[in-house]
């Protein structure tokens, strides 16, 4: 059947026997992850997570329906999620979801499929599955998500403290959890403790940087400039911000050189490329400088290097922010080579 958000979020936080399937899928994979979290926490601290991806249902269909059917020898209660679902895992969830019994939920992540895709369908005609499109948030949905999201946790927000939310973490749903999760500790805030939020607590431990400062970073790694590049990630991470918003602001930035090297391999003008894509006066002279490094199949390799890590960041049992840290250090060193 077929979720809203309000819907797909209050299952996910009481699980119900009659849903065996919740499914994930769209392009906001962060989005996902934070609603899958939810299913987390609604099983409990001490609840056993069985994790398996779309190649393990490929090779072995019958093992999704024998999980969620199995009892934990570890704790009392137990759930599955699935990462990186696609078209391969149709067989399992057809499996599981004609099985005689499935005590555990499922919940699976499916960012690159269609809603017109095989697993989508089913999902939607079973009465035993939910299926819930993500998609990145407007930034009125993401201001409206962070109140909700800091309600869940007794926090109150003063006029402007969403907002500031919101921009601080580029809009990422998983950045935006882990910030009020951090917040209502600091304001000892619970549902049955309330408290106000206000922008001094915000001041206090909040994330303080912004699109500016995470972009010198992203500039200094575009330009090959390796020992600035050092510089501006250990600021990043002194200020306790998440790699998340600025891999995806390293993302666009990425597109956008290979959309207009496009365009110039066609024999457009440089100029005339630039103006269209609206880059700003002061940064021509440098955008025309990338342009004429970064190949196309380097900045193909970039952009698939750049979602690889942070698929990686937002993973079960992850090395933390090293991740993006090496990915972008090895994209300037690799454009450092160029000059």
């Amino acid at each position: 059947m077929k979720a809203s958000a309000n819907q797909i979020r209050a299952a996910l936080a009481r699980p119900g026997p009659d849903i065996r399937l919740y499914l994930l899928h769209g392009p906001d994979e962060a989005g996902a992850s934070d609603l899958a979290r939810t299913l987390a926490k609604a099983m409990g601290p001490d609840a056993e997570r069985v994790d398996l991806d779309g190649a393990q249902l490929r090779s072995d269909p019958s093992r999704l329906a024998d999980e969620a059917a199995a009892l934990s020898l570890f704790a009392t209660a137990r759930h599955v999620r699935v990462a990186s679902a696609g078209e391969e895992s149709l067989d399992a969830f057809t499996t599981l979801l004609n099985a005689d019994r499935a005590g555990n939920p499922v919940v699976a992540i499916a960012p690159s499929v269609k809603t017109s895709a095989k697993i989508v369908k089913l999902a939607l005609e079973s009465p035993r599955a939910m299926a819930f499109a993500c998609y990145a948030p407007t930034a009125a949905d993401a201001e409206r998500l962070a109140s909700t999201m800091a309600g869940e946790q007794g926090l109150r927000p003063a006029p402007g403290v969403a907002r500031r939310l919101v921009e601080t973490t580029g809009g990422d749903r998983a950045v935006i959890a882990r910030e009020i999760d951090k917040l209502a500790l600091y304001l000892d805030a619970s549902p049955e403790r309330p408290h106000d939020l206000d922008h001094a607590a915000l001041d206090a431990i909040g994330a303080d940087l912004g699109e500016a400062e995470m972009g010198q970073a992203i500039d200094a790694a575009i330009e090959g400039r390796v020992a600035d590049l050092g510089t501006e990630l250990a600021r990043l991470e002194e200020a306790g911000t998440s790699p998340i918003p600025w891999l995806r602001q390293l993302v666009r930035r990425l597109i956008a050189l290979a959309e207009m090297r496009g365009e110039i391999d066609r024999a457009e003008a440089v100029d005339v490329v630039m103006k269209r894509h609206r880059v700003f006066f002061r940064d021509e002279a440098q955008t025309a400088k990338s342009l004429r490094r970064w190949s196309p199949v380097m900045l193909a390799t970039a952009i698939a290097r750049v979602r690889t890590a942070e698929r990686a960041i937002m993973a079960p049992c992850n090395p933390g922010g090293v991740v993006a840290d090496a990915a972008i250090v090895a994209l300037a060193q690799a454009i450092a080579r160029r000059n």
